[in-house]
């Protein structure tokens, strides 16, 4: 199953975005229940039929210490949207602006997506050094602007839960 699900806290404010999968495993193990359905879709089990959730709200409440898009090798190459930021090719590989083992960080501002070839090519050199140029300075990625890239078009009532109104333009 394909898709993205909105996770809402148990107070309806955002807490996360998951898979299809383990949204249906949350409210099947009774931790979270169905707020939004993806119309005209269900998953039948033997004893019963739930809708194929679009936003789900947890049962309980999760205290989260900070509202920030994680820096994982996924949400690099997302923020990229799969692109090599040397080349322009499709990439799925992580690339340090200044290698690590010369000093560079794990950062927003220091990681970008690239391709295999490019990645070999920059080797353990600055972009300057290798005389590639970047595609685009990297930044971190605000939350709101995270969450709508990484929505689906099926998903526009997100919208309400998150204060964007329906088609998510606002």
């Amino acid at each position: 199953m394909k898709g993205s699900v909105l996770v809402l806290n148990a107070s309806y404010e955002y807490l996360n975005v998951t898979s299809v999968r383990r949204a249906l495993s949350l409210v099947l193990k009774k931790k979270a229940e169905v707020v939004e359905a993806v119309e005209g879709r269900s998953v039948s089990g033997v004893a019963r039929r739930i809708g194929l959730p679009a936003v789900v709200r947890m049962l309980y409440y999760i205290r989260r210490p900070f509202k920030e898009v994680p820096l994982t090798r996924k949400n690099i190459i997302l923020r990229d949207r799969g692109c090599c930021q040397y080349c322009g090719k499709s990439g799925d590989t992580v690339d340090h602006i200044m290698p690590r083992s010369r000093g560079g960080r794990d950062t927003w501002e220091n990681c970008v997506c690239a391709c295999a070839t490019c990645n070999r090519l920059k080797n353990n050199r600055t972009p300057d050094e290798a005389g590639m140029r970047l595609a685009s300075k990297p930044r971190k990625p605000a939350l709101m602007h995270w969450l709508m890239a990484r929505r689906d078009s099926a998903r526009n009532c997100w919208g309400r839960y998150l204060g964007w109104g329906e088609t998510g333009s606002g």
